[in-house]
C-alpha cells in the first residue's frame, strides 16, 4: 500500500474577483465561488491520487461573509481523508481587500472526490501519512461525518421512515400538514 504526506498535494489558488463574477447585489456570485472550489478540489485530489478525479459529493457549504469585486480570493485545499477510491478534500476560502489588507474567512467546505482510470472505473488511492494532531483530527472528523451521513440516509429512506417519529418535529415549524 502506498502512502503520501498531506503536504505533497496541498494547493492554494488565488484569483482576483472581477465585475463579471458578481451577482445582482454587487457581490461575487456563490455559483462562481462553488465552481472555483470544485476546480481546486479536483486539482488537489488528482495530485494526491495521480488520476483524474470526479466530485462525488459536497458537504456543508456555508457562505460566511460576502466577497466583493476587487478582492483577492484565495482557496486552500488539503486532503483530509482517504478511503479506498475516494478522498475528502477540505477547503478554506478567504478574501483579501487588497487596499486595506483585511482578510475575511468566507467559506469552508468538504468535497468528496473519487479517482478514476481512463475507462472511468474507480481506482484505489494512496493512503495518508498523518503526522500532526491536526491531521488526525481532520481524518477522524471525516470518519464521523461519513457515519452521520450514512445514519441520516438510513433514518430517512422510504423503507425505514417512521412518520410518527417525525411529525411532531414538523408541527412547530413553518409548515402545515394536510395529509391526503
Amino acid at each position: 500500500m502506498e502512502y503520501k504526506k498531506i503536504e505533497s498535494s496541498q494547493l492554494t489558488m488565488s484569483q482576483l474577483m472581477l465585475p463579471s463574477h458578481s451577482n445582482f447585489s454587487g457581490f461575487i456570485h456563490g455559483g462562481f465561488v462553488l465552481s472555483l472550489m470544485d476546480q481546486v478540489a479536483f486539482a488537489c485530489a488528482s495530485k494526491h491520487s495521480g488520476h483524474y478525479c470526479v466530485t462525488a459529493s459536497v458537504n456543508k457549504v456555508d457562505f460566511l461573509n460576502p466577497i466583493e469585486v476587487g478582492e483577492l480570493l484565495t482557496l486552500k485545499a488539503s486532503i483530509n481523508y482517504t478511503g479506498r477510491t475516494s478522498m475528502v478534500v477540505g477547503l478554506k476560502i478567504e478574501s483579501e481587500n487588497i487596499k486595506s489588507g483585511i482578510i475575511k474567512h468566507c467559506n469552508s467546505s468538504y468535497f468528496t472526490m473519487v479517482a478514476k482510470d481512463d475507462a472511468g472505473k474507480s481506482v484505489p488511492v494512496p493512503g495518508l501519512i498523518l503526522n500532526t494532531e491536526e491531521s488526525i483530527r481532520r481524518f477522524a472528523r471525516s470518519i464521523s461525518r461519513q457515519k452521520q451521513a450514512s445514519q441520516r440516509n438510513e433514518n430517512f429512506s422510504k423503507s425505514s421512515f417512521q412518520l410518527e417519529e417525525h411529525i411532531q418535529k414538523i408541527e412547530n415549524q413553518n409548515a402545515k400538514i394536510e395529509l391526503i
